[in-house]
């Protein structure tokens, strides 16, 4: 009997990602072994699973039209992939030359855009799969037939679930983001412990983490929404759109910091303020998970009443405290009562989730297009990237320079077969060494836990539809681990790989071959990593600082032009915004490279990190101003606050001055700050200048500390 609690159940199975991703593997897989073992031909199950597979890789989340141009620009490329193995195979010197100048010109392809950087990867691995079978090809058509059948299956496969659930990508992109900001606002409320003694830098840390998750969030989601509002937006995309808004709103709002951490524990360490501040964003937290939990099943989300109690709770708390009327709490009261103030308007936020006459909701719904238009533009992309001081280029050039090793080197020992080093290769070699050594660890751990697995495995189930079955489950939970544990994803590949080839009475044959090879692969990528055009994060990490502080600066320029011109969430803002966060985000990545690569290529790690917590806090001094911006009346902000504007934008001017290795044309005094206008905030009359006031004292408050670190580190890389 299907009971509503069954439904239910299902559907909260069926709105998690990777099982919904698994299903549809299943579809594919079954759907190109189960005809093969019915009609008695075998040899064809391996190169149509691996063209399933290739395909999947490639897959970009996209609009129906938008796929459907997507595959029939894979199935060409996959074409041309596989016939130039099939006819260059036998002249190994072409070959290399042609594998040299694909490799190179695929991977510069990525400079277009993600969907082309994947099908450009997928388009290599269908080569080396061409390679794997090569030999036992019978004529030139028949390996590129079926591995484009099996490519041509999963792509109309996934047309039909882009048919029946077109919305679904958009719906689990939001959900993760919502998930990241719930990670978010979970992290930010261990700053309002009132500890004596406290030491922010460890949490600001974790809170520049948790923060480039949300970034990624953000972007992936960003991008899942151009796909489908590029050209028009749907009734049934409009609220989807409206949401992200929303979560970007909210994401101002949680990364701002109203006042200095350390200040309100050592104040407030006797008071339960600080505990319901934290409690409120704890509840907060709880709404953006329900949030997610109601997009990723397609429910309409119903905000829980009992927040509202928390929120009143808390400011019947701050009332109290303003009753005491102690004079070394009324500035930091004040700033409470400007968290509180943003607190409730993100609760007003939450609760419009999914009701779109929410007056929350800004008029603006234009999405930034990164995305080239036309030929020229996409040529131009590629063009731009054409200097060594590309990472896309200089990965390109190592790339194609390790698979040619390898071809060559496969020659060289009659390595049979060999073609494997190429795989691991082209899986391994990542654009930086960071990403290539994590990938050599999960490769080789999975490699050789999935050969201990199958070689019992290959016995217990000598029979052809026990080992079909076991394959169709290997590829599964290859692609459900694919993107969450790599070293799993590596096990069940080599699964599938050995119950493909023991189709061919090869299973027992390719188990040290294949270990051999990835062994031979991984030092091969490392090596090109570390020897050809290496990009160590220390040498580039200043100028990452730099375009970071340039961004901050930015975005800081387009929120006081909101304090003059009111409040509009335009699409200039919100790229500066953005921009800024995406910056902060690749500041941290950075900085955690750095730590992975070898001692000799580490410089003050100390002071980076210090930097990070300081640029992050400066990030969130602005965005505390960006949350509250409003237009001041008058000349306000003319006659009482631009002179504290333009110093604090003369610091960061020299501050990538100083980060780009320039010699300024004049110094600043920077331990010189116009005090009288700035101590003289308490007496301020309107908020929002009291606000600005408070805000510019404390982005002024860390130049002098930043100024220091920017010359050690300066000095620290030459």
């Amino acid at each position: 009997m299907f009971t509503p609690d069954l439904f239910q159940q299902f559907r909260s199975y069926w709105a998690n990602d990777r099982i919904n991703y698994s299903v549809k593997v299943f579809f594919a897989l079954a759907g190109v072994t189960l005809p093969a073992w019915y009609r008695g031909v075998p040899d064809e199950i391996t190169p149509m699973v691996l063209g399933v597979i290739a395909a999947a890789l490639a897959e970009v989340d996209d609009s129906l039209w938008g796929r459907i141009k997507a595959l029939i620009m894979m199935l060409a490329c996959f074409l041309l992939a596989s016939l130039s193995i099939e006819l260059l195979f036998g002249h190994p010197l072409l070959f290399a030359l042609g594998l040299f100048c694909s490799t190179f010109g695929f991977t510069m392809l990525g400079a277009m855009g993600p969907r082309y950087s994947s099908m450009a990867f997928a388009s290599l691995l269908l080569a080396v799969y061409t390679m794997l079978g090569a030999d036992e090809s019978q004529n030139l058509w028949e390996q590129p037939i079926l591995l484009l059948a099996g490519a041509l299956w999963y792509g109309v496969l996934s047309l039909v679930w882009q048919v029946l659930w077109p919305n679904r990508p958009v719906q689990q992109s939001l959900a993760t983001v919502f998930i990241e900001l719930a990670s978010y606002f979970e992290t930010k409320s261990q700053l309002f412990d009132p500890v004596a003694d406290m030491h922010p830098q460890p949490m600001r840390l974790e809170v520049a983490r948790k923060n480039a998750r949300v970034v990624a969030a953000l972007n992936q989601a960003k991008a899942s929404l151009l796909q489908r509002v590029r050209r028009q937006v749907n009734a049934s995309e409009q609220p989807l759109l409206q949401i992200y808004f929303i979560a970007q709103d909210v994401h101002e709002r949680v990364s701002s910091s109203h006042y200095r951490y350390q200040d309100l524990a050592a104040n407030f360490s006797r008071s339960d303020v600080l505990f319901r501040f934290q409690k409120m964003l704890q509840v907060q937290g709880k709404e953006c998970r329900a949030i997610a939990l109601s997009l990723a099943m397609g429910r309409t989300y119903i905000h829980d009443s009992g927040s509202t109690l928390t929120l009143d709770e808390l400011q019947q708390s701050l009332e109290y405290l303003k009753e005491q009327d102690y004079a070394h709490w009324r500035p930091l009261l004040i700033q409470l009562e400007y968290l509180l103030r943003n607190l409730a308007t993100v609760e007003l936020q939450l609760s419009s989730v999914g009701h779109p006459g929410s007056p929350v909701i800004g008029n603006d719904s234009v999405l930034a297009d990164p995305e080239p238009k036309g030929i020229k533009a996409h040529l131009r992309c590629i063009w731009n990237e054409c200097h060594w001081e590309s990472a896309l280029f200089r990965h390109g050039l190592r790339l194609a320079t390790a698979l040619a090793a390898g071809y060559g080197l496969i020659q060289l020992l009659n390595l049979q077969p060999g073609y494997w080093v190429l795989l691991t290769t082209l899986f391994v070699c990542q654009p930086g060494y960071s990403a290539t050594r994590q990938k050599l660890t999960q490769r080789v751990v999975g490699t050789i836990a999935g050969l201990l697995i199958g070689i019992p495995l290959l016995y217990l189930f000598p029979g052809q539809e026990g080992q079909l079955v076991l394959m169709v489950i290997s590829g599964i939970l290859f692609f459900a681990f694919r993107t969450v544990r790599y070293d799993l994803a590596t096990a069940f590949i080599t699964l599938l790989v050995l119950f493909c080839f023991n189709q061919q009475g090869m299973g027992f044959a390719v188990i040290m071959p294949r270990l051999g090879d990835t062994l031979l692969g991984c030092l091969l990528a490392v090596t090109a990593v570390v020897f050809i055009l290496p990009d160590w994060e220390s040498k580039r990490l200043n100028r990452i600082m730099a375009s970071t502080i340039s961004r901050h600066r930015e975005y800081l320029t387009q929120v006081i032009e909101q304090y003059q011109s009111g409040k509009r969430d335009t699409l200039d803002y919100r790229l500066a915004r953005r921009h800024a966060h995406n910056m902060d985000a690749q500041l941290y990545a950075a900085i955690m490279n750095m730590l992975t690569e070898p001692g000799r290529y580490q410089r003050a790690k100390d002071e980076s990190f210090r930097f990070l917590a300081l640029s992050h806090a400066l990030l969130s001094y602005i965005s505390t101003l960006g949350a509250h911006r409003t237009r001041l009346p008058g000349d306000i902000l003319h006659d009482k606050l631009q002179e504290l504007y333009w110093l604090i934008e003369h610091h960061m001017q020299l501050l990538e001055t100083q980060l780009s290795g320039r010699q300024e044309e004049k110094k600043i005094a920077i331990d010189s700050i116009p005090s009288a206008s700035i101590h003289g905030w308490l007496e301020e009359e309107n908020p929002e200048v009291r606000l600005l006031l408070q805000q510019f004292h404390l982005m002024l408050k860390v130049m002098p500390e930043m100024h220091a670190l920017v010359m050690t580190l300066t000095q620290a890389n030459h």
